[in-house]
């Protein structure tokens, strides 16, 4: 893995320079598996992500300026030459969506945007074929902070999950997927919601697109929420076998950022990680995963 002594501000600043924006405001919004900044005076957001996901952030980009162009919501890469390269990061620049008070997009939102996804053609860009804990279980291998017994736990865990998976038939078919939807992934624009965050795009099973939501009951997703978002959709996965197996995988696969981050001294993301692995190996498949 490349290494950088720049941190991702300093990245950001420098990708600005080259494509002639204006770095003067920059400010960070969120910090997770990538760093994203608030450019204000371009009214756009930097995402500065990890070395390794140059190649999925080039899909993103060609994939999200296809997607618009079949009139899909999503937001929407600026006008530059992109991804930058600098110093280890990999550096890209969409367009702002300020999000007003009150409640986000919900899953019904998803749902409609899902539903039109799934219709397209599949798009003239290579995608890889989706491939649950791709990210995760290297993760896992090299971390510094998971003990010996945990780690041995995930990989085996994972073993079992992807087992089963690989015997799951799928209704609904394979076809261009969006590869982390989940109502979190959706953003506002005035009336309308948009689907970003496209880095992990993929042809794959349709029903890894719905299963996310379903696991969003450990944060808090209702029943009516969820029968909303399939009469959205137009096909309801809750009587499906292969319900549980998805979202289990789902499960394991959000260890990953907070191993990253804990990896890197975040005493939060480790007390987080601590907790969700405690339920994952009590077996417990509803615990609530909100942070009160």
């Amino acid at each position: 893995m490349t290494t950088t002594s720049l941190t991702p501000q300093v990245a950001a600043q420098r990708a600005c320079t080259v494509w002639g924006l204006s770095a003067r405001g920059l400010s960070p919004l969120r910090t997770h598996a990538t760093s994203v900044y608030l450019l204000p005076h371009a009214d756009a957001v930097v995402r500065v992500s990890r070395n390794e996901q140059r190649d999925s952030m080039q899909r993103a980009i060609a994939l999200t300026r296809w997607l618009a162009g079949h009139g899909l919501e999503v937001t929407e890469p600026l006008d530059v030459s992109q991804p930058l390269d600098v110093h280890g990061y990999v550096i890209t620049v969409w367009q702002h969506y300020p999000q007003p008070d009150g409640p986000p997009p919900s899953p019904e939102h998803l749902g409609h945007l899902l539903s039109r996804l799934h219709r397209l053609p599949e798009p003239p860009i290579e995608l890889p074929a989706y491939r649950p804990h791709l990210a995760l279980r290297p993760v896992v291998e090299s971390s510094t902070t998971l003990t010996p017994s945990d780690r041995e736990w995930i990989l085996g865990r994972s073993d079992e999950l992807l087992d089963a998976y690989a015997h799951l038939d799928f209704p609904l078919g394979q076809g261009l997927i969006h590869g982390d939807a989940y109502p979190g992934n959706t953003l506002w624009d005035g009336s309308a919601a948009r689907l970003s965050d496209w880095d992990e795009a993929a042809i794959g099973p349709r029903e890894t697109d719905l299963a996310n939501t379903f696991q969003g009951v450990r944060f808090g997703r209702t029943t009516d929420q969820l029968r909303a978002f399939s009469y959205a959709y137009g096909y309801d996965l809750t009587d499906w076998p292969g319900l549980p197996v998805l979202t289990e995988l789902r499960d394991l696969h959000t260890l990953g950022s907070f191993i990253r981050r804990a990896d890197l001294g975040d005493l939060e993301a480790a007390a987080q990680l601590a907790f969700r692995l405690d339920t994952l190996k009590r077996g417990d498949r509803t615990k609530s995963w909100v942070v009160h």
